[in-house]
């Protein structure tokens, strides 16, 4: 069984991408899915409480 390195790479982002749900929620949504509605949302998430970017951003990166 061979690795390819296109797969190692999104699992690297994807976990990167997950740690970071964690501290600063929009910016794992802006390494996972770029700069489009899922972010903005996340970052209104974020602004009204913590808990619901963190429950957005770990849906947004666990989707794909």
């Amino acid at each position: 069984m061979e690795v390819k390195k296109q797969d190692l790479d999104k699992n690297e982002v994807s976990l990167i991408a997950f740690i970071l749900a964690f501290f600063l929620p929009p910016l794992g949504v802006l390494i996972k899915d770029g700069i489009k509605t899922s972010f903005f949302v996340n970052i209104i998430l974020t602004l009204l409480g913590w808990i619901p970017g963190v429950i957005h951003a770990l849906y947004v990166i666990l989707r794909k």
